[in-house]
């Protein structure tokens, strides 16, 4: 499988992203979450409470990085990942209005659950508590697969993102 295949299955299959972050003080912090992706460029949109610890670092250090995977059937062969740094940022109130739908297909691919989970727009703006973040992806790395069937040792590859 190409460089570029393996990126758009694990952007495909990959349910969770984590989020690395570090707050004004220095202090470092990872969060697991749902995610949407955008291509060109690539961008990665999850949903979180204002309050929560990850989106306080974003809005005073806006550099992030983070990593997404999946395991396949479980076999060792069949897991893949990536690792990426970018930039985060809170959605403008027209941006959320474009993402929204995209946004929640994504997180909630059942009909019915999407019915039951999803919150409207007005509850992701501005008062509310929650928002929709964007991360820009600059630089994205995939597992080194060729190299570790050879000795064994893991390392990764920089991509193209999509």
């Amino acid at each position: 499988m190409s460089l570029a295949e393996r990126t758009n299955r694990v952007l495909a299959e990959a349910r969770y992203l984590s989020l690395s972050t570090v707050s004004g003080g220095g202090e470092p912090w990872t969060a697991v979450l749902q995610y949407a992706w955008l291509p060109r460029p690539l961008r990665f949109l999850f949903g979180s409470a204002t309050q929560s610890r990850h989106s306080r670092h974003v809005a005073v250090r806006p550099s992030v990085s983070g990593s997404l995977y999946v395991t396949g059937d479980g076999a060792l062969t069949e897991v893949d990942g990536a690792q990426f740094t970018g930039t985060c940022r809170e959605l403008d109130p027209v941006e959320v209005r474009a993402h929204h739908a995209t946004f929640y297909d994504a997180l909630l691919p059942d009909e019915e659950s999407r019915a039951e989970y999803t919150l409207p727009v007005e509850a992701l703006l501005p008062p509310a508590d929650h928002r929709v973040y964007q991360i820009t992806v600059d630089r994205l790395w995939l597992i080194d697969t060729s190299t570790w069937i050879e000795d064994r040792i893991d390392r990764r590859v920089e991509v193209s993102p999509p």
